[in-house]
């Protein structure tokens, strides 16, 4: 993994975000805020008495990001990625967002909920991007009864831009109970844009890079750019 080249609180999402994640900052313009782009998918898991299991995060990386971190991963040279050969960086990557709660935040009934260990990870190339895929299971099933269960996926640092995939499979619900319904809400403004979008230094003239560099995964900056999942359920 690229050692941390600037701030540490800055460096630290760099470092531990993604593997790689470190040099692609390194190499990114100054001006530019965020730095990678991400697009999401999720599935939100029921079991038994219609409790909330887990969620399934689907994260599909910008075309940039997803050449640079796979540089060398192809052990056989044959020109393609596959699965067997990503299943390392898949494991670490999953593995370092623990300290950033996986960006993903849910509410169940109102109540925040705590998330178990990873599992499931995985990373497929599709294309030109680079697609992970892993499993977060509740500390504990939480039932939802006829309250709402609230998913939110962002970084409070807004280092990295997630945004909600156009695609119709963008929020699954498995093993719901009946009459349960599924909604979306994108944040107004694009991820890395105002709404007249422009980038979001150039929106906001007064937000540095060195603004930036002071956020920390404890911060709230990017709650404003947080796509959310809302399941409703009689």
């Amino acid at each position: 993994m690229t050692a941390p080249t600037a701030s540490s609180s800055r460096s630290r999402p760099v470092a531990l975000l993604l593997a790689g994640l470190g040099g692609l900052w390194a190499a990114a313009p100054a001006e530019a805020h965020p730095h990678v782009w991400v697009t999401t998918k999720a599935e939100i898991a029921y079991g038994e008495g219609g409790r909330v299991t887990g969620i399934r995060n689907v994260w599909t990386f910008d075309a940039a990001y997803s050449a640079f971190v796979t540089q060398g991963l192809d052990t056989n040279h044959d020109g393609k990625l596959t699965p067997d050969e990503l299943a390392g960086l898949a494991t670490e990557n999953t593995a370092n967002l623990a300290e950033f709660s996986y960006f993903t935040k849910l509410k169940v009934a109102g109540k925040e909920q705590l998330f178990a260990d990873p599992t499931e990870p995985r990373m497929a190339m599709e294309g030109d991007k680079l697609t992970l895929s892993f499993l977060l299971p509740l500390k504990a099933p939480a039932a939802q009864g006829r309250g709402v269960a609230a998913l939110e996926i962002y970084d409070p640092s807004y280092f990295v831009a997630f945004s909600l995939s156009e695609e119709a499979d963008v929020a699954r619900l498995a093993g719901a109970p009946a009459g349960c319904v599924a909604t979306v809400t994108r944040p107004k403004a694009e991820p890395g844009k105002s709404a007249d979008g422009k980038t979001a230094d150039a929106a906001k003239p007064g937000l540095s890079e060195a603004f930036f560099e002071a956020l920390t995964a404890a911060s709230n900056y990017g709650v404003q750019f947080a796509n959310r999942i809302l399941v409703a359920c009689p």
